[in-house]
C-alpha cells in the first residue's frame, strides 16, 4: 500500500521500542498495514468506530498477513536475544474508550485525520481513563492545532518532536508527545504555536513556514470577525513568530533534540 506524504512522515516517526501501537481512526488501514509489514512492534491494533470499515479491513489484513507469511524480527539491541512475531488486531470501538488497561507494556497511540477539537476530546478521555500509564501520542490534527496544543499543555504533556508537512497544498502539524512519562530525561515543554519546525534550514522550507504562518493568521483573523470569537491572543502569538523567523537558531534546536532523546 502506497502511503501519502503525510502518512509516510507519521510512519517515519514511529520508533521500535513500543509493545503496543494503536492506529486510531484508521479508516482504510494504510498506516497500520505499513506498520505491520515493517514489524514495528509485537502488537499492532487498528481502531475505527465504523463497523463496515473494520470488517473490510479485517478481511484485507487476513489476506495480506496470514500466519504463514509472518516473519520473525529481532527486537532492539537491548533485547537482542528475543524475537517476536507481530500480532495485529482490529477493534470496532470509539477511540476514547481504548482498552489500554488490558494490555501491559509501552503504548504508542496514533491519531490522525480528524479535527483538533475531536482529537482533543480523545486525548482528554484517554488520559482521564488511564491516569497512571505512561503513553506516547503521535498526533496529526486536520485543523484546530492551537486548541489541541492547549489541552496537551494543560495535561502537562512533554514534547518529543514536531514536524510540519505540506501535502496537496495543505499544511499538517505532526506532534510526538508523552503523557506521564517515566523516563528521567529533561522534559521539553509544548508551545501553543509550535517551536521546532520554525527553525528554517533552507530557503524553500523558510517559505513554507512563512506560508503556513500566514495561513494560520488569516484563519484566526477571519474568526475574529465573528461576534463570539476572541482569538486576538492566538493571532498575536503567530504574528510574533512571523516577525522573527527563524525563531530558533540551529544551536538551540540541537540542544532541544539532545535534551529530548538522550
Amino acid at each position: 500500500m502506497k502511503l501519502s506524504k503525510r502518512l509516510k512522515k507519521i510512519e517515519s516517526l514511529v520508533a521500535s521500542d513500543y509493545d503496543h501501537i494503536w492506529d486510531c481512526c484508521c479508516d482504510h488501514g494504510f498506516l497500520g498495514a505499513s506498520l505491520i509489514a515493517r514489524q514495528a512492534a509485537p502488537h499492532i491494533h487498528l481502531v475505527d468506530i465504523v463497523p463496515e470499515l473494520i470488517e473490510t479491513l479485517e478481511q484485507k489484513l487476513q489476506s495480506l498477513f496470514s500466519d504463514s507469511v509472518r516473519s520473525t524480527t529481532s527486537l532492539p539491541s537491548t533485547q537482542a536475544k528475543t524475537t517476536f512475531q507481530t500480532k495485529w488486531q482490529t477493534h470496532c470501538i470509539n477511540t476514547s474508550r481504548l482498552p489500554l488497561q488490558h494490555y501491559s507494556g509501552k503504548h504508542l497511540l496514533i491519531i490522525a485525520g480528524v479535527g483538533g477539537d475531536l482529537m482533543t476530546q480523545f486525548v482528554q478521555d484517554i488520559v482521564q481513563n488511564n491516569p497512571d500509564r505512561s503513553i506516547d501520542f503521535l498526533l496529526c490534527p486536520v485543523r484546530h492545532q492551537f486548541t489541541l496544543r492547549q489541552q496537551l499543555i494543560r495535561f502537562n504533556f512533554s514534547l518529543k518532536t514536531e514536524v510540519l508537512v505540506k501535502e496537496n497544498q495543505r499544511f499538517y502539524e505532526i506532534l510526538l508527545v508523552s503523557f506521564n512519562s517515566l523516563e528521567k530525561t529533561q522534559r521539553t515543554l509544548i508551545s501553543p504555536v509550535g517551536d521546532l519546525f520554525w527553525c528554517t534550514t533552507t530557503p524553500e522550507y523558510a517559505q513554507e513556514t512563512k506560508d503556513y504562518l500566514n495561513t494560520q493568521i488569516n484563519h484566526y483573523q477571519r474568526m475574529q470577525l465573528g461576534v463570539d470569537s476572541d482569538v486576538l491572543t492566538i493571532i498575536k502569538a503567530y504574528q510574533e513568530i512571523l516577525t522573527s523567523l527563524p525563531i530558533l537558531s540551529k544551536t538551540k534546536m540541537e540542544n532541544i533534540q539532545l535534551n529530548t532523546f538522550e
